[in-house]
């Protein structure tokens, strides 16, 4: 430890040992390692501070301390002090370390008869300027001189003086003058104090210069000599808000540079200081023009009215350089009429929502064939947009009370109910569905678009939702809450429904917001009729099952009449009182399951198929989670292998049979047709015919390259009660031979009669299977169709 540090843990040596100082000062090292001004002893002075309440009087007694002149300050002195008027006072400014803290700081310009030099204030000196101002004398002691961006700077410590010097004689320091010029008077390339009134006060706009991002705004002000912008960049852009500056305010500008560009001069702010206040300014009020009033080639308008339409930002790439752009689209309602607005570039960014109050200085009405009105309002970088702005008038607030009252959602009945068609509404509801993208091409141009349906619910009715392109990407989770906003009503010739398209919103909402609508489980018991598995009805419509997957079967793709691929997957699922096939289809089959999982299913097509009953996955039906009761009532899946694969003998089997577990032994095994070749177009069987190149379908006429082929293995399944038909199937098949399905129809293809010895060694394997019962009305005898093998053993 130094000596100055020693001195300084002397001071509070009956709170803590050295050690514990020590630590402490590591603790501050580590926070502030990237702020160079900072060094051993400001953080020894920040921990005596702790515990030294009067070190402003201690300090100035000390000898160090006693006043230099401020000409004689030189770079690397310590511990220095001197006294001068206060010339210049920076507005304080915020900034961030590397590690995210933040701080304060601000700059003091002082002189005397000697020289000038800048004082750095940080955050926790800046509370020492409460009661100074321009002109005043000030003795400051305790810092440290360095060479800053503009000369000489006292870096002030967290125990450093600054406080007036009362007894301090004015005529031993510089005369402070406050030259206010008038703002016609002002001249390039100089400093000038002005009081004036802020007429606007556009958005913010972002830059890049030599790849360092930045920001800026151009305050637009006036006095009674004229007008002038005056520019902030990047940390003052902060004080607009900081300041509380809102258009119509007056304020005093210190030290603002004065630039002159294309014959036109303008004010930046620099280390100057803007003071807000009451000055003698005249009044200056941009009239607001009556929406109702308003005609195209109208510029530099104002008006003020509430937000009652509003669109997402949307992006766009422009033609001339291919560069990226946004926009956005809201209407403005005043108690004449309605328009639109456009904002452009980072204006879209401007947070705005429905029911907001917006006033706009500056646009242009122009021509607008799109809209009801036939014109909108279309902004520029200098239009001023304020969002809730303060000090309406009771009128006003009167009138926009009125509109925002009519912006409350309806209910979904009211829609359903209502006999107007290509309106706008909002609605607020739970997805009860959603449905796959779907493509489509467009007549018009040829173009592709996408639509994805989905039921919506609040509980008073449902409404099916259609969303189109860009709209289709929008996550949308079954059971949570939306605000739908500018969804637009169409009829059908048996139906509602929304369309949600560009000028749409979707706005997921929290359970908090949600709060007034009915929970998904009410919805879904108010929409739906719970139905066991052995309940089902084929024409049964509005129902839900809860089950549990005890089979997954791998994904297929088909081929439609029209040559176009689709895919499919079937599931089994099944509950305490049966077992039924679920099918999905397009991209719902890509979706991934697990043997043993439990699943919801809200609003199936039910479907007759080989006397047997098929839940079909479409597109107003969803899949979901049960419930934790629902799942309490649902057996495990051990339990339902059990209950649903039930061992029976071949005596035993009934017709229809579903899932039964069967064992035996393989006998009268038929080799010759291990391979079943079909057309790919009627599935016909093309029996054993030499294939090269194209092939004619004898019965469909169709042409082929490659047939179809099934891997088939017909055999006799034996125990003591009986004998039963069964034929494996493809992967049936792999798993007896255990061979892959490539290499047996190659082996087979070259050579029909290479795996017959193989098969014939099947003779007397004994099989444990589950496999569905058939009919044959032909033969008049059962057949057994397996699905799957659970074990086999000689």
């Amino acid at each position: 430890m130094t000596n100055e540090l020693l001195e300084k843990y002397n001071q509070i040596k009956d709170y803590m040992s050295e050690d514990e100082f020590l630590d402490e000062m590591n603790k501050l090292k580590k926070e502030n390692s990237d702020v160079s001004f900072m060094n051993e002893e400001t953080f020894a002075d920040q921990i005596v501070g702790r515990y030294v309440e009067s070190e402003n009087e201690i300090l100035t007694e000390r000898e160090e301390y006693s006043s230099d002149n401020i000409g004689l300050l030189e770079d690397g002195d310590k511990d220095k002090s001197f006294t001068g008027v206060v010339k210049t006072i920076s507005n304080p400014r915020s900034f961030k370390t590397r590690k995210g803290n933040s701080g304060k700081v601000c700059n003091v310009d002082v002189e005397d008869k000697t020289g000038k030099i800048r004082v750095v204030l940080w955050t926790e000196n800046i509370k020492h300027l409460k009661n100074i101002s321009e002109g005043d004398i000030v003795h400051v002691g305790g810092v440290d001189i360095k060479d800053g961006y503009s000369g000489l700077e006292a870096s002030m410590r967290p125990r450093s003086v600054f406080e007036k010097a009362v007894d301090a004689d004015p005529s031993d320091y510089p005369t402070y003058t406050e030259e206010i010029t008038p703002i016609k008077d002002v001249q390039a390339n100089t400093t000038v104090n002005v009081i004036a009134r802020i007429t606007r006060i556009p958005p913010v706009r972002t830059y890049n210069k030599n790849g360092k991002d930045g920001k800026v705004a151009s305050l637009e002000l006036q006095d009674a000599s004229g007008t002038i912008s005056y520019t902030l960049w990047n940390n003052n852009v902060d004080l607009i808000q900081s300041l509380e500056l809102n258009d119509g305010d007056t304020v005093k500008i210190l030290q603002a540079q004065v630039r002159e560009r294309n014959d036109e001069k303008s004010l930046s702010h620099w280390d100057g200081r803007i003071i807000k206040g009451d000055f003698d300014v005249p009044e200056f009020e941009h009239e607001v023009s009556k929406i109702g009033d308003l005609d195209d080639g109208d510029s530099d308008i104002s008006i003020i009215g509430v937000v009652t339409k509003l669109q997402d930002i949307r992006k766009f790439i422009r033609k001339s350089d291919k560069s990226e752009g946004q926009l956005r689209n809201f209407n403005i309602t005043d108690d004449t009429g309605s328009i639109r607005v456009t904002l452009w570039g980072e204006s879209a960014d401007i947070e705005i929502k429905k029911g907001d109050i917006v006033k706009l200085i500056g646009g242009t009405v122009v021509y607008d064939e799109y809209t009801e009105e036939g014109h909108s309002i279309n902004t520029n970088f200098s239009t001023q947009i304020s969002v809730n702005p303060k000090n309406l008038s009771e009128d006003d607030e009167l009138i926009f009370n009125n509109i925002k009252e009519k912006l409350q959602p309806m209910q979904i009945e009211q829609v359903v109910l209502g006999d107007e068609e290509n309106i706008d509404v909002d609605v607020m509801g739970r997805i009860m569905s959603v449905g796959d993208i779907r493509t489509f091409e467009r007549p018009s141009d040829g173009s592709q678009g996408k639509v994805r349906s989905a039921s919506f619910s609040d509980g008073t009715e449902v409404i099916q939702l259609s969303l189109w392109d860009d709209k289709t990407n929008v996550d949308l989770d079954v059971g949570n809450a939306y605000l739908l906003e500018n969804a637009r009503v169409r009829f059908s010739m048996d139906s509602i429904s929304l369309n949600i398209g560009s000028s749409s919103r979707v706005i997921s909402l929290s359970e908090d917001q949600a709060k007034f609508l009915p929970s998904f489980e009410t919805l879904e018991k108010m929409i739906y009729e719970y139905r066991e598995i052995s309940d089902l009805d084929e024409y049964d419509e509005n129902i839900y099952v809860v089950g549990r997957i005890f089979e997954v079967f791998d994904v297929r793709e088909l081929e439609r009449d029209d040559g176009s691929k689709y895919l499919l997957r079937n599931i089994e699922i099944a509950d305490n009182s049966q077992a039924i096939r679920v099918s999905l289809w397009g991209e719902n089959a890509k979706r991934e399951f697990d043997e043993g999982e439990a699943i919801k299913i809200q609003n199936p097509r039910i479907d007759l198929y080989n006397d047997q009953l098929t839940l079909n996955i479409a597109e107003s039906t969803a899949i979901v989670k049960p419930s934790d009761e629902e799942l309490m009532n649902l057996p495990s899946f051990d339990e339902l292998k059990e209950a649903i694969y039930v061992p029976k003998e071949i005596e035993a089997i009934e017709d229809n049979d579903v899932n039964v577990r069967v064992t035996g032994t393989l006998q009268d095994i038929v080799s010759e047709r291990l391979l079943l070749r079909k057309c790919p177009h009627c599935s016909n069987t093309i029996g054993d015919v030499e294939l090269d190149g194209e092939t004619m379908c004898d019965f469909c006429g169709e042409t082929f390259d490659e047939p179809r082929t099934t891997l088939m293995i017909p055999t006799t399944l034996v125990d003591d009660t009986g004998d039963i038909g069964v034929t494996f199937f493809d992967n049936l098949v792999e798993d007896l031979l255990e061979m892959p399905r490539e290499e047996i129809i190659n082996i087979v293809t070259d050579d029909p009669g290479a795996l017959d010895g193989r098969i014939e060694d099947l003779e007397g394997l004994t099989v444990e299977i589950i496999a569905n019962v058939s009919y044959d009305e032909y033969n008049e005898v059962r057949k057994l169709n397996p699905r799957k093998i659970l074990q086999k053993y000689y």
